[in-house]
């Protein structure tokens, strides 16, 4: 009998489900609200949030004390130029000056003109001096002394250094073509000059040095015979130079005994000479 009431219920709940699509379902309602649980313990820092927006600007805060004076600052451009002041009031009159002297031009009209005469008279003597009697040959910038005294070249070389001068330096045409005749007029055929091999360069030629230490550079003299010797073969026992009356220049052996030529620099007066003459040498060779 509980076996036949089993079977009727599962074949209604069976053609129940396949006579109709609806799922049955049930809703479970809320319980009835339990007993507060205990406080938990303190949970971690959490992270910082985004700042808020601005408050509201609060009253005005009472006036703080006077800070220290700063520093100066930068001066500012120049103003505009201002209208001009009134004139003032005129001051009392000075004194009354003493009376001038009588001023006797003529004399020293006669005075000047004399002292005139006199400084043309020095300046031909000491050209005189300078060209007959020391035989002294001149440019606008140099003195140059024919020394015959027979030396060797470093002898040449400090006998005018004791004079006030360096050996003779013809670094242009036209000074080597004055000392040339200086020679020639001497009767003489050739002379040292300041003028002197220094090394010898990695091509196989030759530098040369003047007296004041400046390279050979320019204007040159050497003949066809002594460029070629310089160029191809140079002989280091020919370390100086001679200066040969005809103009050009030969190398020879610094021990040899010759002639020589000094130079002196002209010294200028400052403002030039009143008769607008040529100066003196820095000083006087002997």
């Amino acid at each position: 009998m509980m076996g036949l009431l089993v079977l009727c219920v599962l074949s209604a709940v069976f053609n129940d489900i396949t006579a109709s699509p609806e799922v049955c379902t049930n809703a479970l309602l809320p319980g009835a609200k339990g007993d507060q649980g205990e406080i938990g313990e303190e949970g971690d820092q959490g992270k910082l949030g985004k700042n808020g927006p601005a408050g509201l600007p609060g009253t005005l805060g009472d006036m703080g004390l006077e800070g220290e004076v700063g520093h100066t600052g930068k001066m500012g451009p120049t103003g505009d130029k201002g209208d001009k002041g009134d004139s003032g009031s005129e001051g009392p009159s000075g004194l009354k000056g003493k009376p001038g002297t009588t001023c006797d031009c003529g004399r020293y009209r006669k005075v000047v003109g004399q002292l005139d005469v006199n400084v043309a008279k020095l300046r031909n003597a000491v050209k005189f001096v300078k060209n007959v009697i020391l035989g002294l040959k001149e440019t606008e910038e140099r003195y140059y002394l024919l020394v015959k005294e027979p030396k060797k070249f470093k002898e040449a070389s400090m006998n005018c250094k004791l004079r006030g001068g360096t050996l003779a330096m013809p670094k242009t045409s036209n000074t080597n073509h004055l000392m040339a005749d200086y020679v020639s007029q001497a009767g003489l055929t050739k002379v040292y000059i300041g003028l002197q091999a220094q090394s010898q360069d990695t091509d196989g030629t030759r530098s040369f040095v003047y007296a004041d230490s400046s390279p050979l550079q320019g204007f040159a003299a050497w003949s066809q015979e002594e460029e070629l010797n310089i160029t191809v073969s140079p002989n280091t026992n020919l370390s100086c130079v001679e200066l040969l009356s005809t103009g050009t220049w030969g190398q020879v052996e610094c021990e040899a005994t010759m002639f020589f030529i000094c130079e002196f620099p002209v010294s200028r007066r400052r403002g030039g000479d009143a008769g607008g003459g040529r100066g003196t040498p820095a000083s006087t060779p002997s």
